[in-house]
């Protein structure tokens, strides 16, 4: 079974979305009669767990396969989980077993999540009745203003400084860094100690810091981490706790989160509102969501390495080796994979940042190559934003990083608009899409990191 969407992707003609496959899958099971009960449970830290609730076909074939197979992919990554069951046929279980074990098509993931929890990662086969039931958790965090304090972002290709004073942005800047080409975690700390010492220099004191960061954070400590991918693992302690040795230098109150989180609170406190969801496009796709009551879940919400493309011939993603995820649909790599299918040619030299610079120059000049490069993107998101609503509760959705910026963004968001009024014409008129103003842009994202630790009592 193929999704043939009603909107195609100018420069993909070949995209099929998930969003579609699904929706499709579960009405044709439910229409041909003879469905059956399948329950995914994730378990996490301290007992947390989360559960999905969908239904598959009696007689399992290879569309149910994939169908759970990528709805687990999506799952471990949006919630996270060292421990999965599969409630359901016992064959669905085997099959997803045998794919998310130490030697099967998944083992990135299982070595992901295995680093991440700390626990050997695990796959219960069972029926859907004994699936533990959902424990979840509401985590108020961020939207301190008070005293003098310090909020850095980090970004795979610059991190961003900012000095808030009772809620004042008193200095900010941005610094470029190569931190995911670099072996020795010194030139990580040495680069972020330096920033903080510049933005303290425009305070009176530092009463704490805050901040974000692309990877798994756990107690301020990094598990998992891009920014870190080249640092060897006999030295990967000395970065996991960069964070600490930096509170225990400064001894003021630091928090951090994923950048993902701080960029859904910093709309939220921008937007005044909640049940947000926050997409940046940049060197990565990262994510953040708050919860309609305003919390934080504690979910992953690593939608880079999440599917949202059903193509068996999709581009790869050169870090997990899947196929078919976020990463390679939003952010500069998506631009980069799309420059042949437009018929542009860049010097190999060129990195990510400067390939999308380039094609944001030709965008700017009126390059009708460039505006199909946007289209494509937009069309990609418009159908996810259906994805994310299936596994998310939001009626607002951020959108802000470098491939949004100029209008090139305007494009993509109003390709997105159409693929959602077309085809989920109730998602149109439920979800609302906010772009940053300007200065919120460049540092609303450090604004919100300074407000996550509140201070001492």
């Amino acid at each position: 079974m193929t999704a043939k969407p009603l909107i195609s992707a100018p420069l993909d003609p070949d995209f099929q979305p998930l969003s579609l496959f699904n929706r499709q899958y579960v009405a044709a099971t439910v229409a041909a009669g003879g469905s059956v009960p399948l329950v995914i449970g994730l378990e996490r830290e301290g007992g947390l767990l989360s559960r999905y609730e969908t239904v598959v076909r009696a007689e399992v074939d290879g569309d149910t396969l994939f169908f759970v197979e990528r709805i687990v992919k999506f799952l471990l990554w949006a919630r996270g989980g060292w421990r999965v069951y599969v409630g359901g046929p016992a064959a669905i279980g085997d099959y997803i077993q045998a794919s998310y074990s130490a030697t099967g098509r998944r083992q990135f993931d299982v070595e992901l999540m295995t680093r991440v929890y700390e626990k050997p990662f695990t796959v219960v086969v069972t029926s859907a009745a004994a699936v533990p039931p959902e424990r979840e958790v509401n985590v108020t965090l961020g939207g301190h203003l008070d005293g003098c304090r310090i909020g850095f972002d980090l970004g795979a290709s610059d991190y961003k400084i900012a000095a808030v004073q009772d809620g004042q942005v008193v200095y900010s800047d941005e610094f470029p860094w190569n931190p995911k080409d670099q072996p020795d975690p010194e030139y990580h700390y040495r680069h972020l100690a330096e920033g903080l010492k510049k933005a303290a220099a425009h305070l009176p004191r530092v009463d704490a810091i805050g901040g974000s960061s692309a990877g798994v954070i756990v107690n301020n400590q990094f598990m998992v981490a891009s920014l870190l991918r080249a640092v060897p693992p006999e030295h990967f302690a000395r970065a996991k706790t960069i964070f600490l040795r930096l509170r225990d230098e400064w001894q003021v109150p630091l928090e951090v989160a994923n950048d993902g989180d701080v960029t859904a609170l910093a709309g939220a406190m921008s937007l005044k509102a909640s049940g947000l969801l926050g997409i940046a496009m940049g060197s990565s796709e990262a994510v953040g969501y708050l919860n309609p009551a305003g919390g934080m879940t504690g979910w992953l919400s690593e939608l880079a390495f999440a599917p949202v493309d059903g193509n068996p011939r999709a581009a790869a993603d050169e870090w997990s080796g899947d196929i078919g995820v976020g990463v390679m649909y939003f952010s500069q790599q998506a631009v980069n994979k799309l420059l042949p299918a437009a018929g542009i040619t860049l010097p190999a030299e060129l990195d990510l940042p400067g390939r999308l610079k380039a094609v944001q120059q030709l965008m700017a000049q009126g390059d009708a190559r460039a505006r199909l490069i946007y289209e494509t993107i937009g069309v990609y998101f418009g159908y996810a934003i259906a994805l994310y609503a299936d596994f998310y509760e939001f009626d607002g959705l951020l959108i802000l990083g470098r491939v949004t910026t100029g209008s090139g963004g305007d494009i993509l968001l109003d390709k997105a608009r159409e693929v959602l009024k077309a085809e989920f014409p109730a998602l149109a008129a439920k979800i609302q899409l906010h772009v940053p103003d300007e200065k919120s842009k460049r540092v609303g994202q450090a604004v919100a990191a300074a407000s996550l630790p509140p201070l001492k009592a």
